[in-house]
């Protein structure tokens, strides 16, 4: 009874523009967690501290507080925001742990309505905003719908450059070992799978990002379940498969999959949501190289593609919600120097050029920006070679202060010739004590905030 009271709430909260599902995303090491920590411990230091001066609400003094609700959906894990901030309050603070699923948090914001409409109802007005974190790894898979075995095989067998075929040998070589006409052999299924599973898992710490599936490296809750145990085989004619065989049972697992995995995602996350997050760490493959830094981009175009967007009629909203805002945001801009942060955001745009082209031509919302979630270093100058030079101040995540120039972030979508003349030292820097009762440092989330909900908070 209690849950159809929640849903009842919802839905005319909903109606009245009172309720808004944040989605959060990106792919593995684009800082999510940190993210939402953040997002979080901002809203919920609002009345004790002027801590978002770019948010409207907070210029105009009408946000009055925050507080943490619970979640509506009892099926999805909680977001470890306490567990996170314990982390980064140790004596020798810590990263949260990343996150493997999808896990959500629900916060109620009170603030003063500026709406006519809205201070006619009441002097306050209270916007519940549910935060949906989820991997970005789980989008690569929705293409997957449109795709049979067969056609799947073969971008996979496309994927495999010289770099990417060194790290699949194993599994290439037990493949063709593994006669397809058989009788169906769960276990020889299960070794093979397992060894393209590794392959996939070899690719992520190599530095690419478009893997599919995407849940053999974020499995969740299916780990180790059969649905999770096929691959991509080459030359599949699906008009003479021999029944009950492993290639038969290879291409069912594949349809589960799809049915079972990628629209059960779909269905049950991923068209509710309102506004869309999607963090990118460019840093990481500028470091790692060109084909790193090409995956990535095309990793972002695939993930991009799987979106509904439209502006939010109050039907749609009621009944069929459409993401109608989405902002790409380059994180750890607290690694590079200021005069970077404009480069950084620029290197985002072009990187995603063909998606904010699509978003234009549909009246959609699109921004990027440079942000830190949680600022863990401070920008200084020294005196070198006769001029004063722009650093950063910080802790490695050995414990030795440092003081560094990362270097420049083109401004474009770096040549071939880049990764030869230019080399990006990305380090990584551990977080700086908390003082207490003070909220999270950061570069920029009021910024983000005003964005995402500013409409919502007026």
């Amino acid at each position: 009874m209690r849950s159809i009271t929640r849903e009842v709430s919802d839905l005319v909260n909903r109606g009245l523009d009172a309720h808004v599902r944040v989605a959060v995303t990106g792919l593995s090491t684009a800082g999510k967690t940190a993210f939402i920590t953040s997002f979080v411990n901002q809203f919920l230091n609002i009345s004790t501290h002027d801590n978002l001066p770019l948010l409207g609400a907070a210029q105009e003094g009408r946000l009055i507080g925050a507080k943490r609700e619970p979640q509506t959906n009892l099926m999805v894990p909680r977001f470890a925001y306490d567990e996170a901030i314990e982390q980064l309050s140790q004596e020798v603070p810590n990263w949260p742990t990343p996150t493997r699923d999808v896990s959500e948090i629900r916060l109620a914001v009170k603030y003063r309505p500026k709406s006519k409409a809205r201070k006619l109802i009441s002097k306050t007005s209270t916007l519940h905003i549910d935060i949906v974190d989820y991997p970005g790894e789980w989008l690569l898979d929705l293409p997957l719908l449109e795709q049979d075995f067969d056609v799947w095989s073969e971008t996979q067998s496309v994927a495999l450059t010289d770099a990417r075929k060194a790290l699949a040998k194993q599994w290439l070589e037990a493949g063709t070992q593994l006669d397809l006409n058989a009788p169906a052999n769960e276990a020889a299924l299960q070794r093979v799978s397992e060894l393209y599973t590794d392959y996939l898992l070899q690719c992520k710490q190599a530095g690419y990002h478009w893997v599919q599936p995407g849940r053999f490296v974020l499995p969740g809750d299916l780990k180790g379940a059969p649905v999770l145990q096929f691959f991509p085989v080459e030359n599949v004619d699906l008009d003479s498969v021999v029944k009950g065989s492993n290639l038969d049972m290879l291409i069912s697992r594949y349809k589960e999959y799809q049915t079972s995995v990628v629209k059960r995602f779909y269905k049950d996350y991923f068209s509710s949501f309102d506004r869309q997050i999607v963090l990118v760490d460019c840093l990481s493959p500028l470091n790692s190289g060109r084909e790193s830094f090409q995956d990535m981009r095309f990793a972002l175009e695939q993930i991009m593609q799987s979106y509904q967007y439209g502006r939010s009629s109050l039907l749609s909203r009621l009944f069929a919600p459409k993401i109608d805002k989405v902002l790409f945001a380059a994180t750890k801009a607290d690694h590079v120097t200021p005069e970077q942060h404009t480069p950084l955001v620029s290197l985002l745009q072009k990187m995603i050029h063909k998606v904010w082209q699509q978003a234009a031509f549909e009246h959609i919302d699109m921004q990027c920006m440079s942000i830190a979630s949680i600022q863990a270093t401070q920008a200084g100058h020294v005196y070198a070679e006769g001029k004063m030079k722009s650093v950063l101040k910080g802790t490695s995540m050995e414990g030795e202060s440092m003081t560094v120039f990362p270097g420049s972030v083109p401004k474009s979508l770096p040549e071939s010739s880049f990764w030869q003349k230019y080399r990006f030292d990305f380090t990584a820097f551990r977080p700086e004590p908390l003082a207490d009762h003070q909220p999270l440092p950061h570069i920029r989330m009021d910024k983000v905030i005003e964005y995402v909900l500013g409409d919502k908070l007026r």
